[in-house]
């Protein structure tokens, strides 16, 4: 996890396409500017980037179920609830599945465990847009190398 450059996922550990369904991890940062304010002396996961971490789950899976031929962009947040802290050098497993999908936008619902604890969950919705330009799309794809996402939904 690169807080500074919001990649929120370290891994993807299960891409269940048929299902629709994404397991990825994130290790937080033992150190991270983020923590010098949120909070001095008492560094936790700020809720904000704990839904981010949602989002990006979730838009892994939607790259693999839409064949990585659609981008989806977060445009709502619905029902995010933060059960319990989340602490620099924790390791999130973050789970997402599609629940609709239509009209050029879809709807995930996500959660957070660590430790096999929910930290986190929310539901969320996004716009699905053609990738904007080939830079942005070859810079996914260098990400979803990175990620461990399969290569062969990121080929055109």
């Amino acid at each position: 996890m690169q807080l500074e450059y919001f990649h929120m996922i370290d891994r993807i550990v299960d891409l269940k396409v048929d299902e629709k369904t994404i397991v990825v991890e994130a290790v937080v940062p033992k150190e991270s500017t983020i923590f010098e304010g949120h909070f001095p002396g008492y560094p936790l996961m700020p809720g904000v980037l704990l839904i981010e971490s949602m989002a990006q789950a979730s838009g892994w899976l939607q790259l693999g179920v839409f064949k990585f031929e659609r981008m989806p962009i977060l445009a709502a947040v619905k029902e995010a609830k933060v059960r319990g802290s989340v602490y620099p050098g924790d390791l999130m497993s973050i789970e997402a599945s599609l629940t609709h999908e239509g009209s050029g936008y879809a709807m995930t619902e996500a959660k957070i465990r660590v430790g096999g604890k929910l930290r986190a969950n929310s539901a969320l919705t996004f716009t699905l847009i053609p990738f904007p330009n080939a830079d942005m799309r070859g810079y996914m794809a260098k990400v979803a190398e990175r990620v461990g996402f399969p290569q062969q939904a990121v080929s055109p």
